[in-house]
């Protein structure tokens, strides 16, 4: 296999298995360790876990009093409100002033819109690498100033340094970091119908006949955006294709058509075709949102409309608007394994200068710290690859265990592949990957008819 590969934003980052290793094990551990809820090294989902009290700074950042700033994202609900408080504290330190402004996907789409209205953002949360790089293409996008990097470099790994990087030059701070690669559980269901934690693929399709048979949906699936059934495939094909192979899928160095291909979606018709299987069959599923994928997997008491929901560690967002527990009524177990290996899967989102100036540059510093991260941290919902945020500030022990796994892992990850991949493909909502996968979850019988289709879109994408 190749000890590196080159993601199609330009940068090269080594991708070996340890990683899968690394996030397996803290994954693993997690589900057998996190038997409670909140414990008494972090506060609930509301706060942050510990009062208003400020945190101590670690990081040095100019007075910007009187400068005004705007920052793009496509984050909504408590994931936005969170992030705002991270920025509200910016306000405080530096004297700035900073306003969120909703963006749409493709976030590429929408920040060319405002530029060429002459209002860009000053800085963008850009969620696949492939953004960066046609951001950088298209001379959007204004390389970090010394006291960004230094900061960059202090508080992360190469790894996650590279994913930043473009030509050479480092663009990208990952603020915001996933693993994708969990099943979160009703516990209550679980217990009623008798079904144990899965480790295998096999071990998936019989627990979730158990949990049918005793009179509950297996899965609620967010077929709506079509990002999560990216996520779905991707998991089944690293673990059944393995590295080299996804690696080479990432940068269409193999075709869609490929035997590796129509053996994932086979492998996902296993539950993507028994409609019994998925809340609201597939039409339901087309038309539920994430959000709600998450949350009527935890409402309804012990009847809720589905015992089981496939997604990352973030789920715990809106977890919290139910009144569920993570830890003891909403509980988590890793993606199964369908190869040799259970896969992990790793996303994430970064920030991007479009407005050079101080105060983008000391936002995009202060992003890069500790102290922004651990701020986030303690609101829950979210992970931080910044390698320097004490894993005590995460609210609960589920994500102390899946943060310290991707620290762990250091520069050792696969990144989510079609966040890899030009969003034409990958990134835009009713088109490429996104649109195909939707059609096979609404017909998993055509598997043939879904690899032509997400092979002469990739073609078109990337090039040829």
């Amino acid at each position: 296999m190749r000890t590196s590969s080159t993601i199609r934003s330009g940068r090269t980052v080594k991708r070996t298995t340890r990683a899968a290793a690394a996030f397996a094990a803290g994954a693993l551990a997690l589900s057998l360790t996190a038997c409670g809820g909140d414990d008494d090294n972090g506060g609930d989902n509301g706060g942050q876990g510990g009062g208003d009290k400020e945190p101590a700074a670690t990081v040095t950042l100019p007075k910007l009093d009187g400068e005004s700033l705007e920052v793009a994202a496509v984050w909504t609900g408590a994931e936005q409100e969170n992030f705002k408080k991270v920025l509200a504290e910016f306000e405080k330190r530096t004297g700035a002033k900073v306003t969120f402004v909703p963006a749409q996907d493709p976030i590429i789409n929408f920040l060319g819109s405002k530029i060429a209205g002459g209002a860009p953002p000053d800085v963008a949360m850009l969620p696949q690498p492939g953004a960066i790089k046609q951001a950088v293409d298209k001379g959007w996008a204004k390389p970090l100033g010394n006291e960004a990097r230094a900061e960059l470099g202090r508080n992360y790994s190469d790894g996650w340094q590279d994913i930043g990087r473009v030509g050479g030059k480092q663009y990208g701070v990952y603020y915001k970091a996933a693993n994708k690669s969990l099943i979160w559980y009703n516990a209550q269901v679980f217990e009623n119908a008798g079904a144990a934690e899965p480790k295998t693929w096999d071990e998936l399709l019989t627990t979730a006949r158990t949990v049918y048979d005793s009179g509950v949906t297996p899965f609620s699936v967010g077929g709506a955006d079509g990002w999560t059934l990216t996520d779905w495939f991707e998991n089944v094909y690293l673990s059944q294709a393995g590295p080299e192979k996804y690696d080479q899928l990432a940068a269409h160095e193999i075709k869609w058509t490929d035997p590796s291909v129509k053996e994932a979606l086979t492998t996902l018709a296993e539950i993507w075709g028994k409609r019994d299987y998925v809340a609201g069959g597939a039409s339901g599923a087309l038309q539920t949102e994430f959000p709600a994928s998450v949350t009527q997997t935890f409402t309804g008491g012990d009847q809720p409309k589905a015992g089981m929901v496939y997604e990352g560690d973030f789920v715990q967002v809106n977890i919290a608007e139910t009144d569920a527990e993570v830890g003891t009524d909403a509980k988590v177990f890793p993606f199964p394994a369908v190869g040799d290996t259970a896969p992990v899967v790793s996303g994430g989102d970064a920030a991007v200068i479009l407005e050079d100036s101080k105060a983008a540059q000391a936002l995009a510093t202060w992003l890069a710290s500790p102290d922004a991260a651990t701020i986030q941290a303690k609101l829950g919902g979210y992970l931080s690859p910044n390698k320097n945020v004490d894993a005590s500030a995460y609210p609960n022990d589920v994500q102390r265990k899946i943060a310290e796994a991707l620290v762990a892992a250091g520069d050792d990850f696969r990144f989510d592949m079609s966040d890899q991949a030009p969003q034409a493909f990958g990134g835009t909502p009713g088109k490429g990957e996104w649109k195909a996968l939707q059609d096979f979850l609404k017909n998993p019988e055509d598997i043939a008819g879904t690899q032509q289709r997400l092979e002469a879109d990739a073609a078109a994408a990337y090039g040829g």
